[in-house]
């Protein structure tokens, strides 16, 4: 994801040669820098010391060790810190970081890696517009941005785009293994049902029509995709679909509160 980003700034009109990446290992910070031509190096506080936009895509359960790490340096250049990191709220972050700094929550997924993301973004109060710009740019450059303005929201975005790819991998895969089943041959099957999931989400994008009427477009009275649609419907498909988005939900909020917890304990 930290790549993708990269790949965003470049495409939003950032230098490269104004770009520091840090990471632990430095076999991939050298791949990092060929692939992008970006500053690296490992020491997280040199990095950080060189930022006005300190992006921090680390795992939660490391989060705090790096923050508290460069919080005196981040106190006293005051960056605008972006977290990828899911789970941990902006009040906590802040909070390791020394307080008081613009900071950005971004719940991005693993479309993003392609240019086809969808984010969902929320600032604090220490955020202003020019910031928000400059971040919404970013992540517009990989995809789609919105913001959400209470941050409780993003557990619900993690419900719907953040684990959405998977949802639809499993479409594909379902249909991928009926259409072997009736005697077409996997890459085939494959490639035709990749297709037709591309080609339908291209539609609704482009189209003024929402799904319901896109749906109804292509089926035609006592024919096959009303006979499948009405299996679809029988089966339960829409309240399964619901059941399952509120899975999902539940437990980014408890996640939530398993991290908050953890970080109320302290380092161990």
């Amino acid at each position: 994801m930290a790549s993708a980003i990269i790949g965003g700034m470049l495409e939003s009109g950032f230098l490269a040669e104004d770009i520091w990446t840090s990471a632990p290992d430095d076999r991939h910070l050298q791949t990092i820098k060929q692939r992008f031509g970006v500053s690296i190096t490992t020491d997280n506080r040199y990095c950080a010391q060189q930022a006005d936009i300190l992006v921090l895509a680390v795992k939660p359960q490391v989060m705090r060790q790096v923050c508290e790490d460069i919080a005196p340096l981040a106190q006293n250049t005051r960056p605008l810190v972006v977290s990828i990191a899911a789970g941990l709220e902006a009040a906590t972050l802040d909070q390791w970081l020394g307080g008081g700094l613009p900071l950005v929550r971004v719940m991005p997924n693993t479309p993003s890696l392609v240019g086809k993301g969808a984010a969902g973004l929320y600032a604090n109060d220490q955020v202003n517009e020019q910031q928000r710009n400059s971040i919404e740019t970013i992540f517009s450059s990989i995809g789609t941005a919105l913001w959400v303005e209470q941050e409780s929201l993003l557990h619900a975005v993690t419900g719907l785009s953040g684990s959405g790819p998977a949802y639809f991998f499993l479409m594909l895969e379902a249909l991928e293994d009926a259409a072997t089943d009736a005697g077409i041959e996997a890459a085939t099957a494959r490639t035709l049902a990749i297709q037709t999931m591309a080609g339908a989400a291209e539609m609704a994008a482009r189209s003024d029509y929402d799904p319901a009427q896109l749906k109804r477009n292509v089926m035609s009275p006592g024919g096959t995709t009303e006979q499948a649609i009405n299996t679809f419907e029988q089966g339960g498909m829409r309240d399964l679909v619901g059941s399952a988005y509120r899975s999902a939900v539940t437990r980014s909020k408890e996640m939530s509160k398993e991290l908050a917890s953890a970080d109320t304990a302290g380092p161990q």
